[in-house]
């Protein structure tokens, strides 16, 4: 055994082991002298030993826990759950702890023990009784998670000797969404090649979405759209002629690469990039504008194109679990979704001034500008997120914003801390 986990080990037991140096002194001294007092010395510690380690096993017997509460929160929300304890006992029982496993709950570390959270005392409970409370909790994670099981440990009354016990009746699932702000409007252009709020492909000679005006009939033009009271006064065939209405779409593209990622936990610039995607979404949905994501990690995005409430709850569901743990270069991501992008059509990318993949990525921003995609480029102050790394700071890619504008993108710069509402809707 290594020094740290001996240290821990006895520190852990540091109570009992003095107790039972002291019971053993105890009796020592009662067998070399023969005199009553140091007997009943002995004996009381003896009894106060078992008594530590047996006491604690007593009080969580014949106890039962539930703990109910939503299945849906967004990051930073707090949650109430309602905790059932009963006591199945004729014989109260006090001083017992109320903890369950919720890995949503805290810093993003691993192990059991981190996500372990005491959410009550309960000082005493008759027998045959049960005790209902609320108990809150902030959602600091955004995930995927299965709760408990809840637990009732105790150490009372000397804390020699923590007894559990623990049922599957808590176990359930919590969504955390990411933070979502409010956007009032986007700098988006049209794809004239669809119609308006409809994102449908207007096949030729069919017609358009908006009337304006009159003209002479052409070969080719649709039937039902010639003008019979015109046509009747001039004694020749007059069609409605129609101007194709601009429909934005929205593409959110996101760097799920390891090495793009910069800071810890929601201070994070890919943490940052699903908050600001999913807000992205959130207004494109609800004005009703075609949006699609893709992003390449262990949990691959690829949504297809829609809008409305069903589609906006569908791209939560999936930024909720995204991860930054992939491999695949953003450059060939962007190369991959550009074959599928519409003329018009908005591809929301989010770089660090790295000129470490900075010039493949721009290459690949290039290719999407030619197709006549129109770039709007989140890109993170990478010094800022990199503060309190004990690494050195990454130089920073000086001329990617002048790259960018070349390509016509338009830019929000983005440092750690900033109010993204103001940001984004100044």
């Amino acid at each position: 055994m290594s020094a740290a986990p001996l240290t821990g080990w006895l520190a852990a037991r540091r109570k009992a082991l003095v107790l039972i140096a002291l019971t053993v002194i105890a009796y020592l001294a009662a067998i070399n002298r023969g005199q009553a007092f140091p007997w009943a010395m002995a004996g009381l510690l003896t009894a106060t030993l078992i008594t530590g380690y047996t006491w604690p096993h007593w009080l969580v017997k014949r106890l039962s826990a539930t703990r109910t509460g939503p299945t849906r929160a967004e990051e930073g929300e707090t949650i109430a759950f309602q905790v059932v304890v009963a006591n199945r006992g004729w014989l109260p029982r006090f001083m017992v702890e109320f903890i369950d496993h919720l890995p949503f709950a805290g810093p993003a570390e691993t192990g059991t023990k981190s996500s372990e959270k005491v959410l009550g005392l309960l000082a005493y409970l008759p027998g045959l009784r049960s005790s209902h409370f609320e108990v809150s909790v902030l959602c600091e994670k955004r995930g995927h998670y299965q709760l408990g099981p809840v637990a009732l440990a105790s150490s009372f009354p000397l804390g020699l000797a923590e007894a559990r016990q623990s049922r599957r009746d808590g176990v359930q699932t919590l969504t955390v969404y990411p933070d979502v702000f409010n956007i009032m409007a986007l700098p988006l252009r049209g794809a004239p090649s669809q119609i308006h709020r409809g994102g449908y492909v207007l096949p030729e000679g069919a017609g358009a979405a908006e009337f304006a005006g009159l003209r002479d009939y052409r070969r080719g033009d649709n039937p039902r759209h010639i003008h019979w009271p015109s046509t009747a006064r001039l004694n020749e065939l007059i069609v409605r002629e129609y101007e194709p209405l601009a429909s934005a779409c929205l593409y959110l593209v996101l760097d799920q690469r390891q090495a793009a990622n910069i800071g810890h936990g929601k201070e994070s610039t890919f943490e940052y990039a699903v908050r600001i995607a999913a807000s992205m979404a959130r207004y494109a949905c609800l004005q009703n504008i075609r949006t699609r994501v893709a992003g390449e990690g262990q949990h691959l995005v690829r949504l297809p194109a829609g809008a409305g409430d069903a589609h906006y709850q569908d791209i939560l569901d999936h930024l909720a679990v995204v991860d930054c743990d992939g491999r695949t270069a953003y450059a060939d991501l962007l190369t991959e979704i550009g074959a599928d992008c519409i003329r018009g059509e908005t591809a929301v990318v989010f770089l660090a001034e790295n000129p470490a993949y900075a010039e493949r990525t721009l290459q690949a921003l290039a290719i999407l500008q030619a197709r006549r995609v129109h770039i709007f480029a989140v890109v993170f102050d990478q010094d800022s997120f990199r503060a309190g790394d004990n690494g050195p700071p990454i130089a920073a890619a000086d001329g990617l914003t002048g790259a960018l504008l070349e390509l016509g993108a338009h830019i929000v710069r983005v440092r750690r801390g900033d109010d993204l509402v103001q940001l984004f809707n100044s």
